[in-house]
C-alpha cells in the first residue's frame, strides 16, 4: 500500500524543488504584529504576501488570522505550520510558500485568544477583508437590526461580528493605556475606510460614549483600493501544486502575476513599510479608485458585451480577436484616459499597458457572460460617467457608446431567447429588450438618469445601437471596423 504523501510544514521547506519559492526568512523569528479578520483566498494570495516580502528584515509584522465563524483555514493550514502555496498565474506558472500568516484563530472557538491579541501592544495594525456583507450595513449605516450587531450590542464583552471585535480590542486597549491600533479594510468597496469608521463610531456610541469620542480623535481607519485576479481554488490546483512540491498543500491558492495596493497614509501606530513591498502609499485614494473603474472595469464591461455579441466566451479569448482589441486599447487611451485627474507617481498609460496584458493573460479563465452581470448597476459608474465628463468637456462620445449599446443589445437577447437577465432591473429590462427600442431604455432613469435628456448622448447612443444592429458577430466585427 502507497504511504501518504508528506504535508507542507516548516520541516518540508528544505525538501521542496529550486524552482519553488519560500520564505527567506526565519520563520520562528517572526512575531504577530498584524491581526487580520477574514483570511480568505483574496486575503492570503494579495496583503499576505506584501508581508511576506517584508518580513526578513522586518519580522515584527507577521500576522495572525482570524475567521468569524468557518474553521476551514485554520484546520487546513494549522498542521502545515500556517504555510500555503501561491500559483502565480501567466504563461509560466510558478510557486512560492508564503509564511506570513503565523497564526490562526477561530473567533467563534478561540475568543478569548483573539480578543487577547488585539490587546497586545505588539498589535498595531488590524486589516479587514469580509466581503460587504461583513460590514453589517443598511445603507450608509450600521444594521442595528443584524442578528449579530444586537448580540454585541446586547453583550460587547463576547461579541460575534467584525465591528464587534474591532472596539472590544479597541476598549481594553483604552481601559489599559495602550496605543490603539489603525484599522485597515482591504475590501472591495469604494470609501472602505470612511464607511468602516463611521459603523464603527455608531457602534461604539452605544456601547460607550467615552470609548467612542476616544475612537474618533485617536484610531486611523485608512482607505484603500485592491486590486488581482484571484480564482478559487479546485482540486486540478491542489494536483498540480501537489505534483510540483513532492508533498500535499491542503489549500493552495493562485492569482494572476498582477497585483495593486494602494493605501491612503493615514495611521495612529506604527505601520509596515508596504511600499518597498510595492504598495503605493498616497492621500487621493478615490483618484485611484476612479482610474481602477473607468480603465479596467469600463473596458471589462465593454469586452462583456461586444464579445458577448460576437459569441467569444472569455475576457484573454475576446482579446485575441484584433478588432475588438484594437477598440478596447483606443477607448482606454483615447477616449478614458483624458477623464482621469493627475495623480501624483500615477502613470496611466503604463496602466493602460498593465491591464491589456491581464486581459490577453491566457492563464485566467475570466467569463464575459459573468462580467456581464448586473449591467444596470455597472452601466452608469463604469461608463455613463465618463461620457457626461466628456460632453461637459467638448470631447467625442461616439466610441463611449458603442459599448452602451452593446448593453441594450445583449439584453435584448438575452430577452428574445428567453436567458434569464442576471440584474437587479431583470423584469424591466426584459421588458425594454423585448421591445428592442432604444427609447425604453432611455427611460429608465436609474440607470441613465440626466443624459436621457441630452441629444448628443442620444443621438450617439442611437448610432452606436444601430451600427450594431443586428447584433451578429460579424454586425460587431463591421461596427468596431468602422
Amino acid at each position: 500500500m502507497k504511504a501518504p504523501a508528506a504535508r507542507l510544514s516548516a520541516a518540508a521547506l528544505p525538501t521542496l524543488p529550486a524552482t519553488v519559492i519560500r520564505p527567506n526568512y526565519d520563520l520562528a523569528a517572526v512575531r504577530v504584529g498584524i491581526v487580520h479578520l477574514g483570511p480568505g483566498a483574496f486575503h492570503r494570495a494579495h496583503q499576505a504576501v506584501y508581508v511576506d516580502d517584508l518580513l526578513a528584515e522586518h519580522p515584527d509584522w507577521g500576522i495572525c488570522g482570524v475567521s468569524l465563524h468557518s474553521a476551514g483555514v485554520r484546520d487546513a493550514l494549522r498542521p502545515q505550520d500556517g504555510l500555503y502555496t501561491l500559483a502565480l498565474l501567466g504563461e509560466q506558472t510558478s510557486l512560492r510558500v508564503i509564511g506570513a500568516i503565523r497564526e490562526l484563530l477561530v473567533a467563534s472557538e478561540d475568543q478569548a485568544a483573539v480578543l487577547a491579541r488585539l490587546a497586545e501592544p505588539a498589535v498595531k495594525l488590524v486589516t479587514l477583508t469580509i466581503t460587504e456583507k461583513g460590514y453589517c450595513l443598511a445603507g450608509e449605516d450600521i444594521d442595528l437590526a443584524h442578528p449579530d450587531i444586537a448580540h454585541d450590542l446586547a453583550a460587547p464583552q463576547t461579541p460575534r461580528s467584525a465591528i464587534g471585535y474591532v472596539v472590544a480590542g479597541l476598549r481594553e486597549r483604552h481601559a489599559r493605556g495602550i496605543a490603539p491600533y489603525t484599522v485597515l479594510s482591504c475590501d472591495n468597496l469604494a470609501g472602505n475606510g470612511h464607511r468602516l469608521r463611521r459603523a464603527v463610531l455608531q457602534y461604539a456610541a452605544r456601547v460607550d460614549a467615552e470609548l467612542a469620542a476616544w475612537i474618533e480623535a485617536e484610531v486611523a481607519f485608512p482607505c484603500s483600493m485592491v486590486d488581482s485576479i484571484t480564482p478559487a481554488t479546485d482540486d486540478a490546483l491542489r494536483q498540480r501544486v501537489a505534483d510540483a512540491l513532492g508533498c500535499v498543500d491542503a489549500w493552495p491558492i493562485q492569482r494572476e502575476a498582477y497585483t495593486q495596493w494602494v493605501i491612503e497614509d493615514r495611521f495612529c501606530n506604527e505601520r509596515p513599510p508596504f511600499e518597498r513591498a510595492g504598495a503605493t502609499l498616497s492621500r487621493d485614494i478615490a483618484g485611484y479608485d476612479r482610474a481602477k473603474l473607468r480603465l479596467l472595469n469600463g473596458p471589462h464591461s465593454t469586452l462583456a458585451y461586444l464579445g458577448s455579441l460576437m459569441e467569444l466566451e472569455t475576457v484573454s479569448a475576446a482579446m485575441a480577436e484584433p478588432l475588438l482589441a484594437g477598440f478596447i486599447e483606443r477607448l482606454m487611451r483615447q477616449d478614458i484616459v483624458p477623464s482621469l485627474p493627475a495623480l501624483p507617481g500615477f502613470d496611466p498609460q503604463a496602466y493602460v499597458d498593465a491591464i491589456l496584458a491581464r486581459f490577453r493573460n491566457p492563464a485566467i479563465r475570466h467569463l464575459l457572460a459573468q462580467i456581464a452581470w448586473d449591467g444596470s448597476q455597472k452601466i452608469p459608474v463604469r461608463l455613463l460617467g465618463t461620457i457626461a465628463e466628456a460632453l461637459a468637456a467638448g470631447r467625442p462620445i461616439e466610441r463611449l457608446c458603442l459599448p452602451v449599446a452593446g448593453w441594450l443589445h445583449f439584453v435584448a437577447r438575452q430577452a428574445r431567447n428567453g436567458v434569464a437577465i442576471v440584474d437587479p432591473l431583470a423584469d424591466t429590462l426584459a421588458r425594454c429588450g423585448a421591445t428592442g427600442d432604444v427609447d425604453a431604455f432611455l427611460a429608465l432613469d436609474g440607470v441613465f438618469g440626466a443624459l436621457a435628456g441630452d441629444t448628443r448622448f442620444t443621438t450617439a447612443l442611437r448610432a452606436a445601437h444601430a451600427a450594431l444592429a443586428p447584433a451578429t458577430p460579424d454586425a460587431v466585427r463591421h461596427a468596431l471596423d468602422s
